[in-house]
């Protein structure tokens, strides 16, 4: 059984997609990052950056101690090699797959986030702030629309690299991007939409709508942190 430590964003997105298309029997235990959930020690001891997602795995493949693993990249790659799916085993094909993880690890995930949180969240609207993340999302929305011109997923067969990518696309709206100006993208979102994996993974959040966010009382949870949130 994995313990699977989640709230409905993208990155926890991720983690629900993999463990519904591997068919790994899993517990949700919300972590309620509005309401401050992830400063609570008995999950600092699992996730130490206070980030969700985190699991802990109970059987680990080679046995043993439960083994926990925080961040959704390092999830992914851990789960992919305990059931040997949606990674390939031969080195190239390896070699495709991590270095799309980590283009979403390294530069969607931060880019995007940016542009949500400069047009959504941010007390004042910063024009400049603004432009330059919806760009470099847009840049982003087009290097992954060239990339997927002449295949059907980002690195050969379905894998780890889409189920990371993927969550990152669906709030387009509210990156200020429009999918048809990515046609390649497109066609490649819908397919991943309609899996019944997918649809099953965010079913799970409907589960949590009645915890939605008070945007107001959690600001300061959420986007004021510092070195003194962790050094108290």
């Amino acid at each position: 059984m994995i313990e699977l430590y989640y709230w409905a964003t993208p990155n926890g997105h991720k983690i629900t997609i993999f463990l519904e298309e591997a068919g790994l029997p899993y517990k949700i235990i919300p972590v309620n990052i509005g309401a401050g959930d992830q400063f609570k020690p008995e999950f600092l001891k699992i996730s130490p950056n206070n980030r969700i997602p985190a699991i802990v795995d109970n059987e680990p493949a080679t046995g043993g101690a439960p083994i926990s693993v925080f961040e959704s990249g390092a999830i992914l790659l851990y789960l992919a090699e305990k059931t040997g799916k949606f990674i390939p085993q031969d080195l190239p094909g390896r070699v495709e797959v991590l270095q799309w993880l980590f283009w979403q690890i390294g530069g969607l995930g931060p880019m995007a986030g940016q542009n949500h949180h400069f047009n959504q969240y941010a007390p004042e609207k910063i024009e400049y702030a603004i432009n330059r993340y919806v760009k470099e999302t847009g840049r982003l929305y087009a290097v992954l629309n060239k990339r997927l011109a002449d295949r059907e997923f980002v690195a050969g067969d379905y894998s780890i690299a889409d189920m990371a990518i993927y969550p990152w696309i669906a709030p387009y709206e509210r990156q200020n991007q429009k999918l048809e100006d990515f046609p390649a993208l497109q066609h490649w979102f819908e397919a991943i939409k309609v899996r019944p994996a997918t649809i099953r993974a965010y079913d799970q959040a409907e589960a949590l709508k009645n915890q939605a966010l008070d945007l107001e009382k959690s600001r300061d949870v959420l986007f004021n942190q510092s070195a003194n949130t962790i050094q108290r």
